[in-house]
């Protein structure tokens, strides 16, 4: 089990920093256009009516992007008071626990962006001439490598490989 895992751990870690790029391109991407959009307003005295929609959508997806990344790299957030005192084993199950957990939000924002998705998909975002669907792809997309990277989380541990957590060494991870 510990090969396969190996396995899947390079894929996902190719697919997180595929994800990566996407995000830091889009974050790139959305300052551009709100510079555009500023120049354009206060220096031209005109206005792009796209930029600003467009901003947002792609700040969704750098958003979500993101924090599956985060996810998968233990950088969510946790209370870990607890831990301190507990033994090993108990604290491996309860990280398993915690990544179950978050892969059941991810579920959540499978099912939920998947719902707002389908009552907005016949709605037109006038100013770019879209369905409103794709305002809530980003939450599917996320939801979807949530899942799948806290999965990885659960599965790594449980074939003994290292499972890095905020603040980890990454040495020792």
């Amino acid at each position: 089990m510990q090969q396969t895992m190996e396995a899947v751990a390079l894929w996902t870690g190719r697919l997180a920093r595929l994800a990566l790029w996407a995000a830091g391109i889009g974050l790139v991407l959305m300052t551009a256009l709100i510079a555009a959009q500023v120049f354009w307003r206060y220096v031209l005295n005109d206005s792009i009516v796209w930029t600003e929609p467009a901003s947002v959508m792609i700040m969704g997806w750098f958003i979500f992007l993101g924090a599956a990344v985060g996810i998968r790299e233990g950088y969510h957030l946790s209370f870990d008071v607890v831990l301190y005192v507990l033994p090993h084993s108990v604290k491996m199950v309860l990280f398993s626990v915690s990544d179950i957990a978050v892969a059941g939000f991810g579920g959540g924002m499978i099912w939920f962006g998947w719902q707002l998705a389908a009552k907005t998909a016949g709605n037109m975002l006038p100013s770019l001439g879209i369905s409103g669907a794709y305002d809530f792809a980003p939450i599917v997309a996320g939801g979807v490598l949530i899942v799948l990277f806290s999965a990885e989380r659960v599965f790594r541990r449980a074939a003994g490989l290292p499972t890095a957590r905020f603040g980890d060494d990454p040495e020792a991870a």
